[in-house]
């Protein structure tokens, strides 16, 4: 069978079982064959390629014997038009639009274990892994430890396996093998690279923040930070796995994890502490780190509830820091707690004067479509343990009707447990059904009874129905309400990242026990979050985190051995985004070996 394809031809052929697709690329040099027979000469164009480290030559087309050729001149000294001919293909060559001639055979047999197919999905990871830097910053960690491994290349293929292929350290090796430009390393060279990494990590993070500066612009103004855990699979704690309370709710050792992302959403910095210990002693201390190594000494803090302690408030009411935290309502002292409660005088909206009694929103249903999307506040200046600050208390229709919906399917499953599995009813915490669920186990004289009674604590559930819709906020901030809860909302963002680490990047379970490499484990998530999150910026958020991962991880290519690769991805829409962005335009039909390698110079500049 031959086949003539152009690189430029918009065909796209697919030949079932029998045989493949093939695409050539042209050579560095075309010449002319003479071959002799008994009884004529015949003429055809040859080039040289590499395979397998060895130069060769193959057929590129066959043009027949000198009568054939002839016809073909026409006018023209055949000789003449041989020579044009050639020179021709040579000049199409270079600018990679020459037709090109396969042969196949319907015959040909795969070869046993031979890679045909490769990623290339980790190539607009690869150009935002250069543009900020972190080659050089493993080449410095390289010069001072003198080793013999490729650090860059390791943490490289950690990172894009991380977000492409997440697997184990010892499963990453194999899955590198999948990339287009193959990994020089071993396994062992991964776990001693975890070793540098982890004693490494606050300078990897310190000059990333520097190179970031020079890659985009950072809002690093404001500051989001949160607390997360990480179980282990093992059932007897060590020095670092602590038994804490997951988040998971797991009966594992854990450990847990801080991190700070600006107020665009991309990682600031984090570290990883032991599982038992306290989220709200984790504050301090990274920001010092932060004040310090990267010399951000004025920011804004925004946390939750959990990390709003009064220690973590006054550390950031000095040298010009500023903190945003969530208030919980029910915790305010009572002259706060009811003042927060009355929603008949002093609310606001942004942008008027007037002041309005919202009472009549909690049940009326043409005014809550009416003032659906609006968020009420009202505000005033506190004195609580020595810190001067705003409580801002926020009401919204829309988060009422959110906190009435998610109360009602928790009161049905709390029917459903006392109806069907009233034995499961022991312990709960504030978000659980079973909160809503008392118990008598007397009689009305007195005597204990012989079987326990479950019911609905209907008092409990009027008193959580006043906190519908209602929101609080401390800041020592002196900035519009309106201002302040557009920060408080991007909180968002930093619980999202805490997801694709667990979900799509697989951070969980561990396959490690050492300290070090369990840090250096999560130095490598961490960072495979922050490449990830510029990705999103450059592709302007438009599509789901699993749609772009998707899209890289069958952002592949068939190899044709001495020609050159063919994408065999489907053309979408996010691949036309990413190839345009990225200036890598992979959907031609064939793409030579020396285009694919400018590929890689590219990516790497």
């Amino acid at each position: 069978m031959v086949i003539f394809l152009s690189k430029f031809s918009f065909l796209y052929c697919v030949l079932l079982r029998t045989s493949d697709i093939i695409y050539l690329q042209g050579s560095d040099f075309m010449r002319l064959k003479k071959s002799k027979s008994k009884n004529s000469v015949s003429y055809s164009v040859i080039e040289d390629y590499t395979l397998n480290g060895k130069r060769t030559t193959r057929i590129v087309e066959t043009l027949g014997n000198l009568e054939q050729i002839k016809i073909k001149a026409k006018d023209k000294d055949p000789t003449v038009w041989l020579q044009e001919y050639v020179k021709l293909l040579n000049e199409k060559a270079k600018e990679d639009k020459e037709k090109i001639l396969i042969r196949l055979s319907q015959e040909g047999k795969a070869n046993l274990n031979e890679q045909v197919l490769f990623n290339g999905g980790y190539l607009f990871l690869q150009k935002i892994y250069y543009d900020l830097g972190i080659n050089n910053i493993c080449n410095s960690i390289a010069d001072k430890y003198q080793f013999h491994y490729d650090l860059n290349k390791i943490l490289s293929n950690l990172i894009y396996s991380r977000i492409i292929y997440p697997s184990s350290k010892l499963k990453t090796l194999e899955v590198s093998k999948n990339f287009l430009e193959q990994p020089n390393f071993t396994y062992n060279d991964i776990l001693r690279s975890l070793e540098v990494l982890s004693k490494e990590s606050d300078f990897i993070q310190s000059e990333l923040y520097k190179n970031s500066l020079k890659y985009s612009k950072r809002n690093d103004k404001v500051l989001f930070y949160d607390c997360t855990n990480y179980y282990f699979e093992i059932e007897e704690e060590d020095d670092f796995r602590k038994y804490g309370k997951s988040k998971e709710h797991r009966p594992n050792p854990i450990v847990g994890m801080g991190l700070f992302l600006d107020g665009d959403g991309i990682p600031l910095s984090f570290d990883v502490f032991e599982g038992n210990k306290s989220e709200q002693l984790t504050l301090k201390p990274l920001e010092e780190k932060i004040i310090k190594d990267f010399n951000n000494p004025m920011f804004v803090v925004c946390t939750d509830a959990g990390l709003s302690s009064t220690a973590n408030r006054k550390f950031n009411n000095k040298n010009n820091r500023k903190f945003v935290t969530t208030q919980s309502l029910k915790q305010l002292k009572q002259f706060l707690k009811d003042w927060s409660l009355d929603l008949s005088k002093g609310w606001h909206l942004s942008g008027s004067d007037k002041t309005y009694d919202i009472s009549k929103l909690r049940e009326n249903e043409e005014l809550i479509n009416k003032f659906y999307d609006k968020i009420f506040y009202k505000e005033r200046w506190i004195k609580e343990n020595g810190i001067e600050q705003r409580l801002i208390i926020t009401f919204s229709p829309k988060y009422q009707e959110y906190q009435r919906h998610i109360r009602e399917s928790q009161i049905n499953r709390a029917l459903k447990i006392i109806e069907k599995n009233p034995q499961k009813i022991k312990s709960n915490n504030e978000n659980d059904p079973k909160r809503f669920i008392d118990i008598i186990s007397t009689t009305k004289y007195g005597e204990i009874a012989e079987k326990n009674n479950y019911f609905l604590n209907q008092e409990k559930i009027k008193e959580e129905e006043k906190y519908d819709g209602l929101y609080g906020v401390c800041t020592n901030l002196e900035d519009g309400v309106e201002e302040i809860i557009k920060i408080n909302k991007r909180r968002w963002e930093i619980e999202e990242s805490f997801r694709i680490m667990k979900s799509e990047f697989k951070a969980r379970p561990v396959y490690l026990s050492r300290e070090d490499r369990i840090k250096a484990h999560f130095l490598t998530c961490f960072l495979s979050l922050v490449i990830f999150r510029y990705l999103e910026k450059k592709i302007n958020e438009k599509y789901t985190v699993l749609e772009i991962i998707d899209t890289l991880k069958n952002y592949n290519f068939k190899e044709f051995k001495g020609y050159g690769y063919s994408y065999t991805y489907t053309p979408t829409e996010i691949t036309k985004c990413l190839n345009y962005i990225f200036n890598i335009d992979t959907s031609v039909e064939i793409i030579s070996y020396k285009k694919m390698k400018k590929f890689f110079k590219e990516t790497k500049n």
